[in-house]
């Protein structure tokens, strides 16, 4: 509850839909607790879909327990958080009838520089608990909180990763034919 509540806080959360956003915008939650034994982790994503999805910001709030190194630990959250939102909107092995195409760092997708959101990361105070470590805790609620503001943003299910724009207009005609036909 706590690491909801922090990045709830973290975020400007509110129950009312903020007012002045662009078209395409969205916001996600989402939470884990890595491994159902290692630490907790929360995530809100704030992003925009136009073109592609485009990830604005991401505030993480953890529970590691007791935290030894307290700048390692964010700089682990904020890494995985980053990978998985490059999991999330991209990485994908390129097939070609010869195999696998995408067998250089040239040929395989992965979230440019110029794309990557801002990260904000907070490490709840425990250090009277047990260590809990950072590990991957952030990979899987960041990917979860992305799919959560895609449907914010455009009220359709995206279940297949990455998130690219063909998924995206999959999604998004796959629920027009849902809902034409009931």
């Amino acid at each position: 509850v706590a690491v909801l509540q922090k990045v709830a806080d973290m975020a400007g959360w509110t129950a009312a839909r903020p007012a002045n956003k662009p078209e395409g915008w969205g916001r996600g939650l989402a939470y884990a607790r890595y491994k159902n034994t290692g630490a907790y982790c929360a995530v809100v994503v704030e992003l925009v879909v136009e073109e592609k999805v485009k990830p604005h910001k991401l505030w993480t709030a953890v529970d590691l327990g007791h935290v030894v190194d307290a700048d390692g630990a964010i700089n682990q959250i904020e890494g995985g958080a980053l990978q998985a939102a490059s999991w999330a909107l991209c990485e994908s092995a390129q097939l070609s009838p010869h195999g696998i195409a995408s067998n250089d760092w040239d040929n395989y997708p992965i979230l440019k520089f110029s794309d990557m959101p801002a990260v904000e990361v907070h490490c709840m105070p425990a250090q009277d608990q047990p260590s809990l470590g950072a590990g991957e805790c952030s990979s899987g609620p960041t990917c979860a909180a992305i799919a959560n503001a895609i449907h914010d943003a455009l009220g359709v299910r995206v279940r297949a990763m990455p998130f690219t724009p063909e998924q995206v207009l999959h999604a998004a005609s796959q629920a027009q034919v849902s809902s034409s036909n009931p």
